[in-house]
């Protein structure tokens, strides 16, 4: 069974906004001549890699509700103001969740597959929803 990872994804208010995001990021990268790479730096490297790296996916929490994810691709050793950090390396892809409400943490925490939420497309009728409107309902138990 796949591992995941959850992160806050702070700043942003939608999945459009971060979809919108990702992609300036990848074009500024290919501006650059740079691999066109989605990598998000923190400073723990997770333990359980081999479990997150066999299926298991980033999922963002936004505006208080676990909202996206997107697959996990590899680790990479990162030096950040001299300091050892990671680079989470994951993919283009952003799959929409059924909302789920998650509280506030720092960092990231492991998320295990069967606390993850179904992917949107899997819900009946929720897909075509506004993503307020699918934030309320989950709150309400809806969704």
């Amino acid at each position: 069974m796949a591992l995941h990872l959850i992160k806050l994804c702070v700043g942003c208010d939608s999945i459009a906004e971060l979809a919108d995001w990702q992609r300036l990021r990848l074009k500024q990268l290919r501006a650059k001549g740079k691999r066109p790479e989605l990598v998000h730096v923190t400073r723990m490297t997770p333990k359980r890699s081999a479990e997150l790296l066999d299926g298991g996916s980033l999922y963002w929490v936004i505006k208080g509700h676990i909202a996206a994810r997107q697959k996990l691709l590899a680790f990479r050793a990162v030096q950040k103001n001299g300091v050892p950090h990671c680079g989470l390396v994951y993919d283009k892809n952003l799959v929409a969740v059924s909302p789920r409400p998650r509280r506030p943490f720092q960092g990231w925490r492991y998320l295990v597959a069967a606390d993850a939420p179904p992917d949107l497309s899997r819900s009946k009728g929720a897909g075509n929803l506004p993503e307020h409107l699918q934030r309320e309902l989950a709150a309400l138990g809806l969704l």
